[in-house]
């Protein structure tokens, strides 16, 4: 086997950067007012260099105004989930491990939902809501994972089920106490829904996603050696309780910027580094990166099929994924049979 230098995990990471510019040229391409790929390329590139002028304002308004925002929150999104996704399955060293599992996601919902019950037409209230759900969720799993004031992985990822349970619970009542519209709105937004802008300026979102990121890659060493077993990480020098602290805050900082802003989009923590692993193997310093681009190309992909394929009409996000989704999680789990 080649060895992982840095040049060659440069050269995967710009071809799966490649492949995510043919998936968003084609994304702004697809839509009810059809663009051909020579005036997309025009409208970029006018756009970059500042000469609005020189853009007609039908092309400024759909790829400016609509798609493009849209398909930066899908990337977003993409990259935080299938990252997220990495890290816990090497943190509880399990491959059905992904951002839903722990319960984050449910915390993240039922945040939204209080906000829309208490602070209906508060802008930004039920992101904001969401993702400080998402973190109390994260404090309580934690705290519920210790043993022996130690992290323990198999203790973490019962809490993490018994939350998701008990905030189902909680989140199916509240549901009945909505109105017909609001109940209708939360119900899409439950499914995955990139429609909506966040009120959040969208440069801070990437910040803490570059960050988050930034925070899981420093541990891909260690992890490679984790997954070899926690008592021989420990006798190579590995510190695994603060390597396990780093990837479940990160991760969980991801989990619930994502559901904050989309809504629960399923499957693609759980699929997309699968795929990456089978594609590039298991090594973290090319794993984790991998991850965050393949997300991103799958989100837009599938936000791109949600919104065209039906039209005029949208589905969910998280239709999309769990159509695609299921199939595929089928076919590995029977592959790893044989």
């Amino acid at each position: 086997m080649r060895p992982l230098t840095p040049r060659r995990i440069l050269g995967m990471c710009g071809l799966l950067c490649v492949v995510l510019f043919v998936a968003v040229v084609i994304a702004l391409r697809m839509g009810a007012y059809p663009i051909s790929i020579s005036d997309i390329v025009m409208t970029l590139f006018n756009g970059v260099l500042g000469r609005k002028e020189q853009i007609p304002s039908e092309f400024w308004l759909v790829v400016f105004g609509l798609r493009l925002p849209r398909i930066a929150l899908a990337i977003l999104v993409g990259a935080a989930l299938s990252t997220a996704g990495a890290g816990y399955q090497a943190l509880l060293r399990n491959p059905l491990a992904d951002p839903y599992v722990l319960g984050i996601s449910s915390g993240a919902a039922l945040g939204a939902i209080v906000s829309l019950i208490v602070a209906p037409h508060t802008p930004g209230a039920i992101q904001l809501a969401a993702f400080v759900g998402a973190m109390v969720t994260t404090a309580v799993v934690y705290f519920l994972g210790r043993r022996g004031g130690q992290l323990d992985s198999p203790t973490l990822l019962l809490a993490g089920i018994v939350a998701a349970s008990f905030l189902s619970a909680i989140i199916m009542f509240l549901m009945t106490t909505l109105s017909g519209r609001d109940l209708r709105g939360m119900a899409f937004w439950l499914m995955g829904d990139l429609s909506t802008p966040s009120s959040i300026d969208s440069r801070w979102l990437y910040i803490v996603l570059i960050v988050a990121i930034g925070c899981i890659y420093t541990t891909s060493s260690d992890l490679n050696l984790i997954l070899t077993g926690e008592q021989e990480a420990r006798h190579l020098g590995v510190n695994v309780n603060r390597v396990k602290l780093v990837v479940y805050v990160a991760a969980s900082l991801l989990t619930g910027l994502a559901v904050s802003v989309s809504g629960a989009i399923g499957y693609v923590g759980l699929l997309v580094p699968h795929v990456m692993r089978m594609l590039f193997g298991t090594d973290y310093r090319l794993l984790i990166p991998a991850s965050a681009i393949g997300g991103a190309i799958a989100i837009v992909i599938a936000d791109t099929l949600a919104r065209t394929v039906v039209q005029p009409t949208e589905l969910p996000v998280g239709a999309m994924t769990a159509l695609a989704g299921a199939p595929v999680f089928i076919y590995l789990m029977r592959r790893g049979v044989r």
